[in-house]
């Protein structure tokens, strides 16, 4: 990725007025022409909304969504539009021991009423607080209880199995995180008493030290900052056994919305530690360790990205994808979603723009030059996805963000063009991410309350 000086926090003022209001239209079209009846909305085709079973894991990203308009707009019918939808339609997901998106659906949704709450942009009842907190403590309990042991830890295990760590589950760790903070625990057999925190820590340190490489040749592929979609373990012993993908190439390439959530996860933890006391987790890790570990896999990972990124800091769906030597010297020239040969993710970049921007606030005081690069970089990468050719200006189109992709192995992604790869269609979690993303820069260039995650919880 190439970085541009002259692109500042306070240029992007036009581009979040133009982003949030053809946010609300798109809402709207979700919201009037979806129906829920065959699932949650996943990815467009031809500019529709459409549902592909997999797992139900972005249907909080949906309802999230008009949260976050309304915080941005203060338009009362967004926060209505949010609010009904949680309280009718996302009671399932609170209990769904099948996935591990419980950060994704349920934080984006009862988090985000909650968090209104406590920020003093919505008016409540104390039973509507108290149902709030409830639903967020159970969330983070059943997320706990999809559990592997391993040598010195364990982790929260995919919907594959409890053999199999995905590199996008560190961001779910937020549920764990909320739940315990709220002052929850999971109870187990013989009623053990089994901290979320520590779990969660445990689940992030796996993550850190099985998912992401760092060049010391573990194995041939061992290039600092890659990540592996998915890391195998043998049940029976605990022991780590391979890289592998579901959604990337292979597990010896990197596949950028993987790499994307762990810049993000990582970013949004280290921002959190201060707010979670260190005796609840020391026995598995001080905090100072916890945080060089992690420190360390954010400038690795952030590092890579911008390393494997065209200039416009739009990734290709995979740094490994088979066809992209033919697009020559395609990192030295903005992202071409129209190439015919690889698609483009602009999902990947929504979410890692958001994630640069905390790890750099995060280091301003320990490493300040590298903090103003990671700020520069999510900036300068919000201010491409909000245009052109990225950012959706088609009123028919129900999608915000542009050029993004689902699953290329399995072929899921709608072609315009036969034979051709995928564009010109977005998905859910990357709308939802843009509009994340430009929440927290509007609140920054607005001094207004820092926004994350953990504004939910009450302060002491």
């Amino acid at each position: 990725m190439k970085l541009e000086s002259t692109i500042s926090l306070e240029d992007l003022s036009p581009s979040l007025a133009n982003f949030w209001k053809l946010s609300g239209e798109k809402i709207h079209l979700i919201e009037h022409s979806f129906d829920p009846k065959g699932g949650a909305p996943v990815f467009t085709e031809n500019g529709k909304y459409v549902s592909r079973g997999w797992t139900e894991w972005t249907q909080g990203f949906q309802y999230g969504a008009a949260l976050l308009q309304f915080d941005a707009t203060g338009d009362i019918e967004f926060l209505e539009i949010g609010r009904k939808n949680t309280v009718h339609k996302m009671a399932p997901h609170l209990t769904h021991t099948g996935v591990h998106d419980h950060g994704f659906n349920n934080v984006s949704t009862y988090g985000n009423l909650l968090r209104l709450i406590q920020e003093g942009k919505l008016d409540a009842s104390d039973w509507e607080k108290e149902f709030y907190s409830l639903a967020l403590k159970v969330s983070g309990a059943v997320q706990a209880m999809r559990w592997t042991t391993i040598p010195g830890g364990g982790f929260i295990y995919s919907f594959n199995g409890p053999h199999s760590l995905f590199v996008d589950t560190i961001r779910s760790c937020r549920a764990l995180v909320v739940s315990h903070a709220l002052g929850h625990i999971l109870q187990g057999e013989n009623d053990k008493r089994i901290s979320l925190i520590q779990r969660a820590v445990q689940h992030i340190l796996s993550t850190v030290k099985y998912s992401i490489f760092y060049g010391n040749s573990r194995d041939s592929y061992d290039v600092s900052g890659r990540t592996a979609h998915e890391t195998i373990f043998n049940t029976n012993d605990g022991n780590y056994r391979c890289p592998n993908t579901q959604q990337g190439y292979t597990g010896f390439s990197t596949w950028t919305r993987g790499l994307a959530w762990a810049i993000s996860g990582l970013g949004e933890t280290l921002e959190v530690l201060d707010l979670i006391d260190e005796k609840d987790y020391k026995e598995v890790i001080s905090k100072g360790a916890l945080v060089l570990e992690m420190i360390k896999a954010a400038i690795a990972t952030s590092d890579f990205y911008l390393e494997n990124t065209p200039t416009d800091g739009i990734p290709y769906w995979d740094t490994g994808a088979p066809r992209l030597h033919e697009l020559g010297d395609y990192l030295s020239r903005p992202s071409d979603p129209y190439n015919g040969l690889e698609p483009v993710d602009s999902s990947a970049a929504c979410i890692t723009a958001q994630g640069l921007i905390r790890i750099g606030n995060f280091l301003q005081k320990t490493d300040p030059d590298r903090s103003k690069k990671y700020l520069q970089a999510g900036i300068q990468i919000a201010a491409n996805l909000f245009q052109a050719p990225y950012l959706s200006t088609d009123e028919k189109h129900q999608g915000l963000i542009l050029h993004a992709i689902y699953h290329q192995p399995n072929g899921w992604d709608y072609q315009p063009e036969p034979g051709k790869a995928p564009y010109g269609e977005s998905c859910m979690w990357g709308d939802y991410h843009a509009r994340e993303l430009a929440l927290l820069l509007q609140r920054m260039k607005d001094r207004d309350r820092y926004y994350s995650y953990i504004n939910c919880i009450p302060k002491p």
